[in-house]
C-alpha cells in the first residue's frame, strides 16, 4: 500500500519559488512522476521515467530535491495559479521476489495560490488649517492590503494614531486589487514637525511598506509674537538682522535680495523667500507700510528712492511667521564700492562726472577779485564822503526835556498823547494834593 502526503493548498509570492509537495509512504521505486495543470484540459507540465527521461515540459519547474517527486516552479507568474495533479506509478510485488512486480498508480489534487505584493504605495492630503485630509491608496495587491495609519513623535517613537475617522474602499484591478483608505486628522497647536506614516500590510507575502509625509512648520530665529493688524490671530514675528544664517534647521525662512539689501539710489531691487524643508510648501504674502499684499517668493521693487521696510509672511497648516527685510540707500556722496574677486581688495569707481580741477581753480580766483574789488569800492566812497567806517566819532546822548519842548500841531498824535500824559504826571507830584 502507498499513500501520498500532499497539501491541499500551497501559497507562493510572485517572482520567487512555488512547492507542490506530493511525496510517497513508504517510499516506493518509482515507474513513473506526472504533473499536470488542470485548467479546460490537462496541461503536462513534468514527466518524469527514471530510465530514460527527465522532462521538464514547464522551463520553470523540475523535481525537488527534497523528495524527488513534489514540484517546485522557479519564478512564479500569477499565470501560474490554479490546480495541479500529481501522477505516481510505482511497482509493487506485495513483498514476493518470485512473481513479477505490478504497477501501481496514486493520484492527488491540489491548489497553488500566487500572493502579490503592494505593486505601488502613494500617499495624497488636502489641507484646512490645521485640518488634514489624507488618503493613501495600495495598488496592485493580490490578496487585499491591509492599511493603518502611525504618526512618530521628534525623538523618533512611533504610535498607531488612534480614533480616526476614516473610510476604506477595495477595487478589483483585473486579477489584482486596490485599496485606499482615507483619515481626517487636526494638527496639534504649537506643532512645529508632525510625521504621519501609511502603513501598508500584505500579510500573505510578509511585506510591510511605509508611506511617510512630514509637515514642517516655516520658523524663524529670534521670534517674537506679536499682534498686526493685517491678522486676527498673533504671529511669530523676527527680522532678517536678526538671523545669524547658521543654523541649517528645517524649516527655517531665507530671504535673498538682488543685487542686495543695500544699493545705490534709484536702484530696482528682487527680494526672493525660500524655506527650505517646509512642507507642504508655504504661500508667502509681501507687503509695506498699509498697502495690499503680493502674493508670490518673489517681490520686485523699481527704481528704490528711500530706506524701507518691507513685511513677507509665510505660512502653511502647522504655523506662519512674518519677517521685516529692511532695504537701505547707501549715500549718493560716497563713491561705489566693490570686492574684486581677484585681490580681494576694495576697488573704487572713477567718475568722470562733474567740474574738473582747471574749472574749480578759476572759480575760486574769480571770487578773491570779486571780493576785492567790492571792498576796494567801499573803502573809496568811505574817503570821498569824509566819514570814517572803521572808527565813528562819538556823540553824546540827545536827551529832551518834556516842559522846555513846545507843542506843535504837526506833531504826531501818538507823541502828543505821551508828551501830555508826561507832563501832567510830573505836574501832579510838585501841587499837593488838596
Amino acid at each position: 500500500t502507498v499513500d501520498l502526503k500532499y497539501d491541499d493548498v500551497s501559497y507562493a509570492t510572485v517572482h520567487q519559488s512555488a512547492f507542490l509537495r506530493c511525496g510517497m509512504m513508504p517510499v516506493q521505486p518509482i515507474k513513473e512522476l506526472w504533473w499536470f495543470k488542470i485548467g479546460a484540459s490537462e496541461e503536462r507540465v513534468y514527466y518524469y521515467d527514471p530510465t530514460s527521461v527527465d522532462a521538464a515540459l514547464m522551463k520553470r519547474a523540475k523535481r525537488s530535491s527534497r523528495d524527488n517527486t513534489s514540484l517546485e516552479i522557479h519564478h512564479t507568474h500569477l499565470s501560474d495559479e490554479g490546480e495541479y495533479k500529481c501522477r505516481i506509478v510505482v511497482w509493487d510485488n506485495t513483498g514476493n521476489s518470485t512473481e513479477p512486480s505490478v504497477p501501481i498508480s496514486k493520484e492527488a489534487r491540489m491548489m497553488l495560490k500566487v500572493n502579490v505584493p503592494p505593486e505601488k504605495v502613494e500617499i495624497t492630503h488636502l489641507t484646512s488649517g490645521r485640518n488634514l485630509s489624507l488618503r493613501c491608496k495600495s495598488e496592485g495587491a493580490k490578496p487585499p492590503a491591509d492599511i493603518l495609519w502611525t504618526k512618530t513623535s521628534p525623538d523618533g517613537v512611533e504610535t498607531e494614531i488612534p480614533d480616526l475617522t476614516k473610510t476604506r474602499e477595495t477595487e478589483p484591478a483585473g486579477e489584482l486589487y486596490d485599496t485606499a483608505e482615507q483619515i481626517f486628522y487636526q494638527l496639534e497647536e504649537n506643532e512645529m514637525i508632525a510625521k504621519i506614516s501609511c502603513v501598508v500590510r500584505h500579510h500573505n507575502t510578509n511585506t510591510t511598506i511605509y508611506k511617510n509625509i512630514t509637515f514642517v512648520s516655516p520658523a524663524i530665529q529670534n521670534a517674537l509674537k506679536v499682534t498686526m493688524q493685517r491678522f486676527a490671530e498673533p504671529v511669530l514675528y523676527s527680522s532678517i538682522e536678526n538671523q545669524d544664517g547658521q543654523d541649517n534647521k528645517a524649516g527655517l525662512v531665507k530671504i535673498s535680495a538682488d543685487p542686495g539689501f543695500k544699493v545705490p539710489y534709484n536702484t530696482s531691487v528682487t527680494l526672493k523667500a525660500s524655506a527650505p524643508g517646509v512642507y507642504p510648501e508655504p504661500r508667502y504674502l509681501w507687503w509695506v507700510g498699509d498697502q495690499t499684499g503680493i502674493a508670490g517668493r518673489e517681490l520686485h521693487i523699481d527704481n528704490l528712492e528711500e530706506d524701507k521696510s518691507y513685511y513677507v509672511l509665510a505660512e502653511n497648516p502647522l504655523g506662519r511667521v512674518v519677517l521685516e527685510v529692511p532695504v537701505h540707500i547707501t549715500t549718493s556722496d560716497y563713491s561705489q564700492w566693490n570686492d574684486s574677486s581677484r585681490d580681494g581688495d576694495a576697488m573704487v569707481n572713477d567718475t568722470t562726472e562733474g567740474l574738473d580741477t582747471g574749472a574749480i581753480i578759476g572759480i575760486v580766483i574769480g571770487a578773491l577779485i570779486a571780493v576785492f574789488f567790492i571792498g576796494f569800492a567801499v573803502w573809496y566812497w568811505t574817503i570821498r564822503d569824509g566819514t570814517h567806517v572803521f572808527s565813528p566819532k562819538k556823540e553824546k546822548p540827545h536827551t529832551i526835556d518834556e516842559e522846555t519842548v513846545p507843542f506843535r500841531s504837526t506833531d504826531k498824535p501818538l507823541l502828543r498823547t505821551i508828551s501830555t500824559q508826561t507832563l501832567e504826571g510830573r505836574r501832579s507830584r510838585r501841587e499837593p494834593s488838596i
